[in-house]
C-alpha cells in the first residue's frame, strides 16, 4: 500500500514538471508506448498459437469486454459529437469557436461565483454550529 501510494505521488510529480516541457513529454512517452507495445509483441511470439488470426480475435474480445474497442480506435470525443450532431473542430467557424469559447468562460465564472456564495454559506453554518 506505501509503495502504490508512493508511486502515485512520484507519477504526480513527474507529470507535473514534463507537462511543463511539452516536446519532452512526447518523446519520453512516445517511447515508453512503443517498448510496451514491443514487449507485448514479443511475449506473443513465444506462444506458437499467436498467428495473427488468433492475435485479432483475442483482442478484439479482450477490447470489447473492457468497452475501450470503440473509445480507442475512433475516441470518446467523436462519438459525443456525432451524437450531439456537432461539427467536427475543422469545419466549424472562427466565429463559432469564439462563442464556444465565451460560453466556457461564462461558465467558468458562474461556477466561481457559486462556489464562493458555497463558502460564505459554510462559514454561516459553522457560526451558528458554534465552530
Amino acid at each position: 500500500m506505501k509503495l502504490i501510494k508512493f508511486l502515485d505521488k512520484l507519477e504526480d510529480r513527474i507529470r507535473k514538471a514534463l507537462s511543463k516541457r511539452p516536446i519532452a513529454y512526447t518523446f519520453i512517452g512516445g517511447v515508453g508506448i512503443v517498448l510496451f507495445w514491443r514487449g507485448v509483441w514479443l511475449v506473443a511470439d513465444d506462444f506458437e498459437f499467436m498467428t495473427g488470426y488468433v492475435s485479432i480475435l483475442i483482442s478484439t474480445v479482450i477490447l470489447l469486454l473492457t468497452g475501450l474497442f470503440v473509445s480507442f480506435f475512433i475516441g470518446d470525443e467523436l462519438i459525443i459529437a456525432g451524437l450531439k450532431e456537432e461539427k467536427k473542430i475543422s469545419e466549424k467557424t472562427e466565429e463559432e469557436i469564439n462563442n464556444e469559447e465565451m460560453t466556457l468562460q461564462e461558465l467558468k465564472k458562474e461556477i466561481r461565483l457559486l462556489s464562493q456564495k458555497l463558502g460564505a454559506i459554510e462559514k454561516i453554518l459553522r457560526k451558528q454550529n458554534g465552530e
